[in-house]
């Protein structure tokens, strides 16, 4: 029996009633199993990193990293809208709901390289000081070391760009342009600070902002997953529910061991407190000698000692110190080192009275001073990011 030519196929979205069909463009997740399968197949094509999403993370990694020389909020957000579309984080979601280990470790490899790409440019920016302390250096690193710490507003932030990146994504990868953008800034900003301080040697912006990065991975593939997961595409195979409950392991473990919780097992708060053992010692005894008798008493002329004048003390007069200011041309202020040529560890403003300890090293035509900061940090300078303020023949060399 052969059907005729006006029979509509059910889900047709040309043919459906007009009310039907209104539903179905408001909808995000797809109606059937075929509109399901078809998606995911679009979807892992969209999540599957490219060239692009490549060549925009090096272009978001370098202006990230200038941002943070420049010490500029301003470049750090236009570093997070330089970056690409973040559908590799979705595509680890998709993997994650999906059981599939492939589309899983795909696009984490993807977003890997991606973000080793990003690390290298702060890490080139970091280095870059070193060999432009002559020149030209930072006034502050307020924006490095601000977003190198948790913050509930961050985490706010990513969840709000994780979730709603991985919800319009169902639809097209243009409505989920905007959320992308707030998921760059809170994955590739600590990356790039991490970068950063471990080429500049600033103490902790290295480990601080690699722990960020990895919190903020692991919630963000988490809610990413949720989402879907509400909009119905939820685990096919015990993998999948397996490999969902590690994500969210990790990203517990993670936030609340670093969170200020894991204060109880470094001060041992809470935890019972060893009971001292007593320890028993021998008490030596004392052997009794006789005692000799005394000698008989003779008489001896007794002498008088005749009294002697205590020397005086001959006053010596202390050097006089010699103070310098940190003066460079434009008040960009300076760098101080551990060591010359060695690793940052602190930045003066210009006018700050620095106190010169003799002694000058030279080193590739660059004379470095031996000074001793008013917070108390001693290290060397560039001579030439010095002027004298009290007069002196030399710098003490």
């Amino acid at each position: 029996m052969s059907l005729t030519k006006t029979e509509m196929h059910p889900d047709d979205p040309e043919r459906m009633p007009p009310a039907r069909r209104r539903r179905a463009r408001r909808l995000l997740a797809p109606l059937n199993a075929d509109e399901r399968a078809a998606w995911v197949d679009r979807m892992a094509q969209r999540a599957s990193p490219s060239f692009d999403f490549f060549l925009f993370s090096l272009l978001s990694g370098l202006v990230l990293s200038i941002g943070l020389m420049l010490d500029q909020p301003v470049l750090l957000l236009l570093g997070a809208v330089t970056a690409p579309l973040m559908t590799p984080l979705v595509g680890t979601a998709l993997g994650t709901v999906l059981g599939s280990g492939r589309y899983f470790l795909r696009s984490l490899t993807g977003l890997v390289i991606g973000s080793l790409l990003v690390f290298v440019c702060g890490y080139i920016a970091g280095a870059s000081l070193f060999y432009l302390a002559p020149y030209w250096q930072p006034t502050s690193f307020t924006q490095a070391h601000l977003n190198a710490q948790l913050s509930w507003l961050n985490f706010l932030i990513l969840a709000f760009g994780a979730i709603f990146t991985s919800a319009l994504m169902v639809k097209s990868e243009r409505s989920a342009a905007a959320p992308s953008v707030l998921l760059a800034y809170e994955l590739y900003l600590p990356l790039t600070i991490a970068g950063y301080g471990l080429g500049s040697g600033i103490p902790h912006l290295w480990p601080d902002g690699m722990v960020i990065y990895a919190i903020h991975l692991a919630w963000g593939a988490l809610l990413g997953a949720i989402t879907l997961a509400i909009l119905g595409f939820r685990p096919l195979t015990l993998f999948g529910y397996t490999l969902g409950a590690a994500l969210a392991l990790l990203g517990v473990i993670l936030l609340i061991g670093l969170s200020g919780a894991g204060v109880v097992v470094v001060d041992q708060v809470a935890l019972p407190t060893p009971v001292p053992t007593a320890t028993f010692t021998v008490t030596p005894t004392l052997t009794e000698t006789p005692t000799p008798p005394p000698p008989t008493a003779t008489f001896t002329p007794t002498l008088t000692n005749t009294p002697t004048l205590p020397p005086t003390e001959t006053p010596t007069a202390s050097p006089t110190p010699l103070y310098a200011l940190v003066q460079t041309a434009g008040g960009r202020g300076a760098l101080m080192r551990n060591l010359p040529n060695g690793e940052v560890v602190g930045s003066y403003v210009d006018g700050t009275l620095m106190v010169v300890i003799p002694g000058t090293v030279e080193q590739d035509g660059v004379v470095w001073v031996h000074v001793l900061a008013p917070d108390g940090v001693e290290g060397w300078m560039n001579q030439s990011v010095l002027a004298t303020a009290t007069p002196a023949p030399n710098w003490g060399g």
